[in-house]
């Protein structure tokens, strides 16, 4: 690797991309919106990936070019205009840009497949559904009709779970179905529309004097990475987490209440704090990714927001090990729960360390000398959220537990709030990257505490056996049984077969590892292939009857979604795996 020269720049893009472009479609976020590596991890990834700065002097695939692919409708002109009268012409869209944009999500395979301008399996109709009655309507006429019935929040699934493979109708529910249903403060709760985005609910309840006639203000605690530009909708039907779930609890410790309307009527499940009334329909219809019928409604606990308790810390450990026995350790103390909890493995800290420019300083060497090595330390950073007294009970906990395994804290360098500033704005990096061949993706599993080395070191040692690979990992949602391991790895790479090789080999170490195949991410198409073996034909053959009981004529979201009717190219590349 030639040496870099320091007044080198990359040749990141930094205008907003055309608005009917390829680069229109993958861009994460706000079109104006960047966030290009700094110059710690953009050195950390040219020596990692073995490049050098002749490798980032010109963008290669960059999607600036229009998308001209013009794909007709392939429902009869008869069943368009039967959809169109329902919803009124204004909310049906039949260009295939809009159809495109409605189908492909954030995952990496959709986003290499834009740069390669692969242009497949789109809806025939996108309709913005106006209130319920649009959708019982819709819903009516697709399952007399035997049309495929999609359904599409805020775009960014990273699972294929919204992907039309074989056409029919895409319902967006951000359009219209976004709006506050009702609100009780004396039970603390609020009912949203599927469609209502992370960012809207947030504001309405932070501000819930004005906004509501509340008298106090309230959060609903959960802030996916994706929250910016995901919905209410998305995370029920996937069992999302968010960044501060450690605390508040993962979307389905949240729910009291929901509504779809399926093609067997419409269920209503009720708001009751907790039952022992047979199974819980509630649990039944969490995760069901729209196999079982539409979500319209949802009903959310809230709670108190007091930003003013927070209390935020950060530590450094000197292994990998210290480190899981201290996160243990806090998660079973009795003492409570963290609200953020984040711990970074030796790979991550290091690349951490660069991106803060700490990575060899005189800093560094001090840390060095105090046994806190490159590839071996590990970074936690955490926040308590709650009471007064509940946050600074805990925060000392916490506190006393590192110091045990001898963690030196890093709190008064504020590097919880230096994350906390930047936490939704990390994918805009993927494209920047992607630019130069270089992907970033994620993986995540879930794992008890007695899995966490093994499924930690199995799944490192089979990215790493690709070559220059950086991979990362974290936990980052614990509990007093075990938590969630992330992976994220960066390669040179802009195949989709490649790509798509790695990711399912990673599945399937996750698989024979004995981890849980995905922790809050869903399933998808994606995952699909390996859920039957993950749960056992006991399990999944209930799940067929579900289905077959709520959607008989396997109309809603088909191709695989959930491991339901997969095709022949599905299981071939699931089971090709074992070759």
């Amino acid at each position: 690797m030639r040496q870099s020269s320091p007044s080198f720049l990359p040749s990141w893009i930094e205008t907003p991309p055309p608005a009917t472009s390829y680069r229109s479609l993958f861009k994460w976020g706000d079109p104006a919106q960047f966030k290009h590596p700094n110059r710690g991890l953009y050195e950390y990834l040219k020596k990692a990936l073995q490049m050098s700065d002749e490798d980032f002097k010109q963008p290669c695939h960059h999607g600036l070019e229009p998308l001209e692919q013009e794909l007709p409708p392939r429902l009869t002109a008869n069943h368009l205009a039967a959809l169109q009268s329902i919803v009124g012409v204004k909310n049906a869209h039949l260009d295939t840009y809009s159809r495109l944009r409605a189908s492909y999500g954030k995952a990496m395979f959709d986003l290499i497949r834009l740069r390669c301008h692969q242009v497949e399996n789109l809806p025939d109709i996108v309709l913005d559904p106006r209130h319920t009655t649009d959708i019982e309507q819709i819903l009516r006429y697709c399952n007399e009709q035997r049309i495929p019935l999609y359904v599409r929040g805020g775009g960014s699934s990273v699972t294929r779970g919204t992907e039309s493979v074989y056409g029919g109708v895409m319902l967006d529910m951000s359009v219209h179905m976004n709006r506050v249903v009702d609100f009780s403060e004396t039970d603390q709760t609020i009912t949203v529309q599927a469609g209502m985005s992370g960012p809207e609910l947030e504001h309405i309840l932070n501000h819930a004097p004005e906004t509501l006639n509340a008298k106090h203000a309230y959060t609903c605690g959960h802030f996916p990475q994706s929250f910016e530009y995901s919905s209410v909708g998305g995370w029920v039907v996937t069992r999302s987490a968010g960044q501060n779930s450690t605390y508040y609890g993962k979307i389905e410790d949240m729910v009291l209440a929901q509504e779809y309307v399926t093609p067997r009527g419409t269920l209503r499940t009720p708001a009751y704090p907790r039952q022992a009334t047979g199974p819980d329909f509630n649990q039944i219809m969490l995760g069901s990714e729209g196999c079982f019928g539409i979500l319209t409604t949802v009903t959310l606990k809230v709670f108190r927001y007091l930003p003013q308790n927070c209390r935020r810390f950060s530590y450094l450990f000197k292994t990998w090990q210290e480190a899981l026995t201290a996160t243990r350790q806090i998660m079973q103390s009795e003492d409570g729960h963290p609200s953020i909890f984040r711990l970074s493995d030796p790979e991550e800290t290091d690349v951490a360390l660069h991106m803060y420019h700490i990575a060899n300083t005189s800093a560094d060497r001090i840390l060095q000398a105090l046994g806190y090595h490159p590839m071996q330390r590990c970074l936690l950073l955490g926040s308590c959220d709650g009471g007064a007294g509940y946050t600074r009970n805990l925060y000392h906990q916490i506190h006393t537990i590192c110091r045990r395994q001898s963690a030196l804290p890093l709190t008064p360098f504020r590097v919880t709030e230096r994350w906390e500033r930047d936490r939704f704005r990390d994918p805009y990096i993927r494209e920047d990257l992607q630019d130069f061949g270089i992907i970033i993706d994620t993986l995540e599993c879930a794992v008890r505490w007695s899995q966490m080395e093994s499924v930690h070191k199995a799944v490192r040692q089979f990215i790493k056996n690709h070559p220059n690979t950086v991979c990362m990992a974290h936990l980052s949602h614990a509990y007093p049984q075990g938590g969630n391991l992330y992976f994220i790895f960066i390669a040179r790479m802009d195949d989709p077969d490649e790509y798509l090789r790695l990711q399912y080999g990673i599945l399937d170490v996750f698989q024979h590892s004995g981890a849980a195949l995905s922790h809050h991410h869903g399933i998808g198409k994606i995952v699909a292939p390996w859920l039957e073996e993950h749960l056992g034909s006991v399990q999944m053959d209930a799940l067929r009857a579900l289905k077959g009981y709520f959607d008989p004529e396997r109309i809603l979201n088909p191709g695989g979604t959930l491991g339901f009717d997969l095709s022949d190219e599905q299981r071939r590349k699931r089971w090709g795996m074992r070759s």
